[in-house]
């Protein structure tokens, strides 16, 4: 495991409770909010950042985190710029871990060894590649693995025991688990049954497991929380910065705050349930 993966998720099992994940998408709406965005998430809760690379055909993206690519791309987000944010990050946040989510084509584009060097240099932790299944391993898996850097792996609520090893086989990181079959934020995911699967997942692995896919409010994080070792939310962060933009999806002095208030919210709820459930 990468080692600021292997420091958060130890801290956050110290202290009895799952890590919270949040997600953004680079350049929504512009580069320079989403980076000052970027940089006010750990202090508002944020545990572990995944930063998702806007691409044109997300196919594994709900409405939501669909049209924030739009808005990023519109502004101008690349995947250089994208890197270049995680720079900027590191000058002033060492500890916390940061997953770059996307599609293979822009990292196909840019050049998988090129990505490889300069992702790592930037201080980037892993990768979520959705559209890469383990028979594709050899095009990015193993060289992410080679440089150092986590490749972590969804695993949905139709990967069964068969399937199970192959998605795990070079896995690091911790596992990805999609609590629901389809799209980001399209449902809500059943808690009892979103335990009983992360149960399922640890039986054939030691890696942590975080749920992510549907979770929108602190309630819900809370519930997920009790019988995993991460939380993740996206869907939501984006419903919040898209409810603060102007005219022409512009930035305002709300959409910053706006965003870090739910943050806190939902760190808030991941961090009472595991206590309320010892009690």
């Amino acid at each position: 495991m990468s080692p600021r993966f292997e420091a958060r998720f130890k801290a956050c099992a110290a202290e009895g409770r799952a890590a919270l994940v949040t997600f953004i998408t680079a350049g929504d709406p512009d580069r320079e909010t989403s980076l000052a965005l970027l940089k006010a998430l750990p202090a508002a809760g944020a545990d572990i950042i995944e930063l998702g690379v806007p691409f044109t055909d997300p196919m594994a993206d709900g409405p939501a985190i669909q049209a924030a690519g739009l808005r990023a791309l519109k502004a101008g987000q690349t995947l250089a710029k994208t890197i270049e944010m995680v720079r900027e990050f590191r000058k002033d946040d060492a500890t916390t871990p940061l997953v770059l989510m996307g599609y293979y084509n822009p990292v196909y584009i840019y050049g998988v060894d090129r990505f490889l060097k300069d992702a790592k240099e930037a201080g980037v932790d892993g990768l979520v590649v959705v559209d890469l299944p383990p028979e594709e391993d050899d095009e990015l898996c193993l060289p992410a693995l080679k440089a150092g850097l986590a490749f972590i792996r969804l695993a949905t609520p139709t990967t069964d025991d068969k399937r199970l090893p192959a998605v795990l086989a070079n896995t690091a990181g911790f596992v990805y688990y999609v609590s629901i079959a389809g799209i980001t934020g399209a449902a809500t995911p059943d808690a009892d049954r979103v335990k009983q699967a992360v149960a399922r997942i640890k039986r054939h692995t030691t890696l942590p497991v975080a749920v992510g896919f549907g979770v929108k409010t602190p309630a819900q994080a809370a519930e997920i929380a009790g019988g995993a070792d991460g939380v993740v939310v996206g869907s939501a962060l984006i419903d919040a910065l898209r409810a603060t933009l102007g005219e022409g999806d512009t930035a305002t002095p709300a959409t910053v705050p706006a965003v870090t208030a739910l943050v806190g919210e939902l760190a808030q709820a991941v961090r009472g349930a595991r206590r309320a459930a010892a009690e």
